[in-house]
């Protein structure tokens, strides 16, 4: 799968200097530099290097400085990171390509990485927001069919765990999520009820999110 490359090359960017996470706005890995400004690196993963791995790295330029690939290099010697018109392909648009080895090395394929203008601010600043926002690294770059633990599932999660015990008021719940007021109205996950103005307790459905992503259970307020 996919996501066995999402370590190694974790491991790789981070020994370069970047904070790495996986799965941020819809791109297998995030990495932000301490520099200022801040420098943004995207890496996108597939188990062989094809044709749409270049288009997704393309559509990433727009939010990124750098621009990476990784796939899995091919036992035989046969794959797309031994024909040179790929290399030239990825070169000509700025695009790097690191190549994983089954033992889980990593290795620069193409190295020289042309800075790539960024179109799209917004998406940028939301891909920055995203990363700076979720504690930790909890999803796997790579992982299809399954949520994402996003930082707004994290503050979610926190509202839920706050009200396991019993109904809180919002103000009592925004002790530990400064953001429950908002989450709690929302309701986006269909995991709180409003008991009362101000008040809210938590739904059946609420519990099974807990169960699913144990959470640290706060005394009661």
């Amino acid at each position: 799968m996919e996501t066995s490359l999402y370590l190694p090359v974790k491991d790789f960017l981070e020994q370069a200097g970047y904070a790495v996470k996986g799965e941020i706005g819809g791109c297998d890995l995030v990495g932000l530099s301490d520099s200022d400004p801040t420098i943004v690196v995207v890496c996108e993963l597939k188990l062989s290097f094809n044709l749409e791995l270049i288009l997704q790295a393309v559509d990433r330029a727009a939010v990124s400085d750098e621009v990476w690939i990784a796939a899995r290099i091919s036992a035989k010697g046969r794959g797309r990171e031994a024909d040179k018109r790929y290399r030239d392909l990825c070169r000509r648009l700025g695009i790097g390509m690191l190549g994983v080895s089954d033992a889980g090395d990593v290795s620069v394929i193409v190295g020289s990485v042309t800075p790539m203008p960024r179109t799209n601010p917004k998406r940028r600043s939301r891909l920055m927001r995203e990363h700076r926002n979720r504690r930790g690294d909890p999803a796997l770059g790579g992982s299809t069919r399954q949520p994402v633990m996003t930082a707004y599932r994290q503050q979610a999660l926190g509202c839920a765990a706050a009200l396991a015990a019993g109904p809180l008021r919002v103000r009592d719940v925004t002790t530990s999520v400064p953001d429950a007021g908002k989450i709690l109205l929302s309701n986006v996950y269909g995991w709180f009820e409003r008991l009362e103005r101000g008040i809210y307790g938590l739904t059946g459905a609420g519990r099974e999110a807990l169960i699913r992503w144990p959470q640290k259970i706060p005394d009661k307020q």
